[in-house]
Order: C-alpha cells, then sequence, then structure tokens
C-alpha cells in the first residue's frame, strides 16, 4: 500500500495534468471497482469541469464543478496512468505503465473533452473509484476516523501528544502506525523517523517522554518531506509521477539497511517483528525496552 509521500507525489503529477480538463465519457467495469449509481455518475461527472486534486491521507480528491468529488484509493496494485499531449504514469509499475490503453487491468477509463484519458488500472481489484457529493466526503467512515496530517501547519507537539496519548499502552511503532492516531505513516518511514529519534520501535508509548515524543514529530515530518522532494521510496509497488521510481531509499538510514553498518555509531543493522510489521533497528542507538533484553 502506498505511504503518504508516494500519494502526494501522484496528487502533484494529476493536479499539472488534468485540473481545467472536462470530463466526456466514463467507461468502466465491475461494480467493485467503481462502487457509483450510474445516475449520479450522468449528472455529476459527466460533462463536469475538474476544479482541483488534493490528497487525505492516503486517498486522492478530484473535485468536480458539479460539487461532486471524485475519490481514489490505489489499494496495493492500483495505478493512474494519463495518456495525452504527454504520458504520465503513476502507481504499480508494471508494464501498463508504459503499454498500450485500456489493458486487462483497466477498471476505469475516464476521458476528457480534448481526448486525453485517465485509466485506473488495478490488477488485484483491491483499489476504487467513488464518486460523492463535497459535502459527503468527510462524512466518509475512512475521513471520519483518519487523524491529523502530519504536514499540515497546525501538526503541532501539543496535536500529537494528544493524539498518541491515546496509545498509551501500545508500542510506539504500533502507534504511529495507526491512521487514526497520524495520517498516512506507513512502515518505511516509522522505522526512519523512531531511528532518527534513537527510539526503539518496541517502547511503549507510556515509557517515551514527551521531550523523545516532540522529537519524533519533527522527524516524522522532516523524514516525509524529504521522501517527497526525493520522489518517493523505491518500495516496489510505487513510481513517480513521471513513472520513475523515486530516489529516497537511497538516503534510508535505516530502513532494509539489515546486516549494514548504522550510519550514525557504526553498530549492525538489525531487523525483527513489531506491530506485526518487518522492522529495522540499530542496537546501539535504539535500546530495547527492559523486556525485550
Amino acid at each position: 500500500m502506498p505511504e503518504l509521500p508516494e500519494v502526494e507525489t501522484v496528487k502533484r503529477g494529476l493536479e499539472r495534468l488534468i485540473v481545467g480538463k472536462t470530463i466526456v465519457v466514463i467507461d468502466h467495469g465491475s461494480d467493485k471497482s467503481f462502487p457509483n449509481d450510474h445516475t449520479q455518475v450522468d449528472a455529476f461527472m459527466i460533462n463536469a469541469t475538474i476544479t482541483k486534486v488534493t490528497r487525505r491521507a492516503k486517498v486522492l480528491l478530484i473535485e468536480l464543478s458539479t460539487e461532486y468529488t471524485i475519490m481514489i484509493h490505489l489499494k496495493m496494485t492500483g495505478q493512474l496512468v494519463f495518456v495525452g499531449s504527454e504520458r504520465f504514469g503513476a502507481g504499480h509499475p508494471n508494464d501498463s505503465l508504459v503499454d498500450n490503453l485500456p489493458d486487462k487491468s483497466t477498471r476505469v477509463t475516464i476521458v476528457f473533452n480534448d481526448d486525453s484519458k485517465l485509466f485506473f488500472n488495478d490488477q488485484r481489484r483491491f483499489g476504487w473509484v467513488k464518486l460523492l457529493p463535497n459535502h459527503m466526503v468527510k462524512e466518509e467512515p475512512f475521513m471520519q476516523k483518519v487523524g491529523p496530517e502530519p504536514l499540515h501547519p497546525e501538526f503541532s507537539d501539543e496535536v500529537f501528544l494528544s493524539r498518541i496519548a491515546r496509545r498509551k499502552g501500545t508500542t510506539i511503532k504500533a502507534a504511529i502506525l495507526d491512521q487514526t492516531v497520524l495520517a498516512g505513516i506507513g512502515n518505511i518511514y516509522a522505522d526512519e523517523g523512531l531511528w532518527m529519534s534513537k527510539i526503539h520501535p518496541a517502547t511503549r508509548v507510556k515509557d517515551v517522554s514527551n521531550k523523545k515524543l516532540k522529537e519524533l514529530r519533527q522527524n516524522l515530518v522532516d523524514v516525509l518531506q524529504l521522501s517527497i522532494d526525493k520522489g518517493g521510496s523505491t518500495n516496489k509497488n510505487y513510481v513517480d509521477a513521471e513513472g520513475n521510481k523515486g530516489s529516497y531509499m537511497e538516503f534510508a538510514k535505516v530502513f532494509r539497511r539489515e546486516g549494514k553498518p548504522c550510519n550514525r555509531c557504526g553498530a549492525t543493522i538489525e531487523k525483527s517483528r513489531v506491530a506485526g510489521r518487518g522492522t529495522h533497528t540499530c542496537p546501539d542507538c535504539q535500546s530495547p525496552p527492559k523486556k525485550l533484553l
């Protein structure tokens, strides 16, 4: 599943290419990928002009002139491919990014007034494209539960401390992976932020000082911003807005570096499981809680 920097990269690519275009045709397959009322599609999607592209956590939001929004979740194998005066590909890096479309993985095709097209492809059919009135977007169960955006100017130390206090009995890694605590943090950036803060991922939230939690908040923000600047990670399932792999993993300090020396102290990076996820730590920089010793 994409993490916040990857979805932000997709958002920026779409924003550049499709804002101002008018939708003239919608072609789709199963209702699983396109679970919408056809009457509403005809009334509020066809002949609507795209006014804005935004993101909330890992969900893309394409706003229309009809006061409706197209919500897109790529899930694990989704991709978006724009074909027009130029070709844009983002998402799961299979041949659909460069081959002729539609193909067998194409679930939704949006045709614009200038004959350019936006294809939503999804091999495993976990992703979806939903059409909702603008005022209903915030009523979606996901939108009601999701935590604050880490890159929003209002994401302060106080906001982070109040959200993470809800998970004081869990491990710090489980807490920051919880999308109700914080939006968009996934495994890569959890490991990186915790390494930067010298916090072992298995430490309980209640055992981490407020000073350390504030340091973690800033480090999570910094590592997310760095990854966006580098075009996202080179996670095998995601590429940047031009269909190229991002370069963040070249700068990763701990993720997928097991067996290699820590860039800070020289100790050998280890891999374990915390919060049900593969977890990378430095045994010297990130002292484990006593029960693990």
